[in-house]
């Protein structure tokens, strides 16, 4: 790729510079390089990246309406902390959702659904082959759109996609537990999930949501809350 000069800088297309301030954040953030709480300065991130501290501000004002930065009383701004002690509410949205999502699909697909659905998955498994942890979190979160999609209601796709852009962190903990390594049957239940929809068979979907769902938070669980491994009941 070719370095942009100080001369070349007035051909930017407008936008731009903010565009990759925030691509270079929000991956740092997702990554964990930027570590929840870690204050943002503006002119070092403007002397870092080689822009002027317009496109900086740009970017994190976009990075703290999807929640990744916070802005204190003291107008300073540090990476949003992951808020721990409510996760067992975000877990229980987010099987719920799982749940209901495909459970959905499976009723009321379309075939331009399925090939959706489908090419999406066969992203996510390139992307656990080459153990690209931004890439499986991303195209994770396009497979479960899709998903949701197929299942024609909006509001459940709007809550949904607010729950997986919210866990985006944990599901980089989730990886990061097997070392950027997913083990294949974890893709091979996303399979299972698109059959089980082609076939329109509701209950297999609940079933394969849920456990989806399940191994996920339970991983993540054994990471962040140690001394709280059993499942609770509803």
């Amino acid at each position: 790729m070719t370095d942009i000069t100080d001369t070349e800088a007035p051909v930017r297309k407008r936008g731009s510079g903010a565009q990759m301030v925030y691509n270079i954040l929000r991956d740092e953030i997702l990554d964990l390089v930027l570590a929840p709480g870690s204050p943002i300065e503006e002119v070092q991130i403007s002397e870092r990246l080689k822009v002027s501290r317009t496109p900086v501000r740009e970017a994190l004002v976009r990075l703290a309406g999807e929640g990744l930065v916070s802005t204190l009383p003291n107008r300073s701004t540090v990476v949003s902390q992951i808020d721990f002690p409510n996760l067992h509410h975000f877990f229980d949205a987010l099987t719920l959702m799982y749940r209901v999502t495909t459970r959905k699909a499976a009723e009321f697909h379309k075939p331009a659904d399925l090939e959706a659905i489908r090419r999406h998955q066969a992203t996510y498994a390139a992307a656990v082959e080459n153990r690209n942890a931004l890439a499986m979190i991303s195209t994770n979160r396009d497979f479960h759109a899709a998903i949701a999609m197929a299942g024609r209601n909006p509001y459940y796709v709007s809550l949904f996609l607010r729950l997986l852009d919210d866990g985006r962190r944990l599901l980089r903990l989730y990886y990061q537990s097997f070392d950027d390594n997913l083990p294949r049957r974890y893709v091979a239940e996303h399979d299972e999930m698109i059959k089980a929809i082609a076939a329109r068979n509701v209950d297999e979907c609940d079933r394969l949501a849920t456990a989806h769902a399940d191994q996920i938070v339970q991983q993540i669980q054994k990471l962040i809350l140690p001394e709280h491994r059993e499942r609770v009941p509803l």
